[in-house]
């Protein structure tokens, strides 16, 4: 069917209240950053609904961008026709050919706002009814989930005919929730943590520590490749790089072994403190999951937490490895994530990191080295980018993939 637009329906705004104007806005603007490669869309949002029309533009390549924006319950696709009866009738018998050789039982469901139309609900509903168990005499009514429903709308300005509901991200508009810094590495948890703080409503803007020679290029690309996937969830998403070589080598050369990674740690979360502090962040987001690694033992938390006052949330805390990687593979970061490119977590890790951190030491070991001026160099040396889930910075199709695996 050739479409003519696409009725999106809220999830969570519908419980907003006195807020459900702003959410709705933040939404708007959300959906319209994430269509922005479809100049001839027109976007409408309403109090109960928004509409947007496609103006010829390719239904299914719109659907696929807003199957992943937060905030969004479901939509369909919809056809507008002008208010006749004979019109109707035609439409109605046109879409349900496409669905009978896949249904057995359907309904007809019509919503009537304007209601000097000239025929009520009922009585479209008993027409449209006969009309199709007469041009399919396979296919059955049903009043309770049925295979298929074909909706009708009377508006003021048309008839809106629709026989497909596709479900959407769900969730909150990213923004409604205030905005967070997110410590990205290149593994597995922290997309998964970005991810999971989106659809909270949370904006979040990624922190990536990358310590050249030491790190690749490779690895910062991987990085900026994983915020590009989580992308179209909001339609961009900033990315600060924070260089990270001299704290790292300073800090192997003055601190103890066992204390080397608390104290790095230390010094990543002070800088994303500092960076969320500029950039008006309410919170810190990382993808630490409890007990998985020596450094996201509750004690180690302890020694590494004692650097800031902000909230650091853990969205995956609580998750089995297993758990992580499954929503790591359903919003397509997997194979990303375990791209052999290391990150600056790993290369100082010591053969025996301290699993169970003193705060006392820690705090002494950081001490001994001049972190005021480590940190303005750090802070100086940052570059932000513009991160679009159009974006390419590795080519990163299935056999390229394989081949480095």
């Amino acid at each position: 069917m050739q479409y003519t637009e696409i009725t999106v329906r809220y999830g969570e705004l519908s419980t907003k209240g006195k807020n459900r104007r702003e959410f709705i806005g933040r939404l708007n603007g959300n959906v319209t950053k994430a269509l922005r490669e479809f100049p001839d869309l027109h976007i409408y949002p309403k109090r109960d609904r928004m509409h947007i029309a496609l103006n010829g533009t390719n239904s299914d390549q719109v659907m696929a961008k807003l199957r992943q924006v937060f905030g969004i319950q479901n939509f369909s696709p919809s056809i507008c026709i002008r208010k006749d009866i004979d019109t109707l009738k035609e439409t109605a018998v046109a879409m349900m050919a496409e669905l009978a050789p896949k249904i057995k039982t359907f309904k007809v469901n019509t919503r009537r706002s304007d209601h000097n139309f000239e025929l009520d609900t009922n009585q479209l509903n008993l027409l449209l009814g006969d009309l199709i168990l007469d041009h399919f005499p396979n296919l059955k009514a049903k009043m309770k989930f049925p295979d298929a429903t074909l909706r009708v709308e009377v508006r003021q300005d048309g008839i809106y005919l629709s026989s497909e509901t596709i479900l959407g991200a769900g969730g909150l508009p990213v923004g409604t929730a205030g905005k967070a810094m997110l410590m990205l590495s290149g593994g597995i948890d922290s997309p998964v943590a970005g991810y999971l703080a989106m659809k909270r409503g949370v904006e979040i803007e990624m922190v990536h520590f990358f310590s050249p020679p030491y790190t690749s290029d490779r690895a910062l690309a991987k990085a900026k490749a994983l915020t590009a996937k989580l992308a179209p969830y909001v339609g961009t998403i900033k990315f600060i790089e924070v260089p990270f070589t001299e704290i790292q080598e300073e800090v192997k050369r003055r601190v103890p072994e066992g204390y080397l990674m608390t104290v790095q740690r230390r010094f990543m979360l002070r800088l994303a403190t500092a960076l969320a502090e500029k950039r008006q962040a309410l919170a810190i987001f990382n993808g630490e999951s409890v007990g998985q690694v020596a450094s996201q033992t509750l004690e180690s938390m302890v020694a590494i937490n004692d650097v800031t006052a902000l909230p650091v949330i853990r969205p995956v805390a609580t998750m089995d490895k297993n758990e992580i990687i499954k929503i790591a593979e359903n919003i397509d970061t997997f194979d990303l994530s375990i791209l052999p490119f290391e990150d600056c977590c790993t290369i100082f890790a010591p053969p025996r990191p301290k699993t169970k951190p003193r705060l006392d030491k820690a705090r002494f070991y950081e001490s001994q080295l001049d972190g005021d001026v480590l940190m303005a160099r750090a802070l100086a040396g940052i570059k932000i980018t513009e991160v679009h889930s159009t974006d390419d910075f590795l080519n990163t199709d299935e056999s390229t993939i394989q081949s480095v695996l």
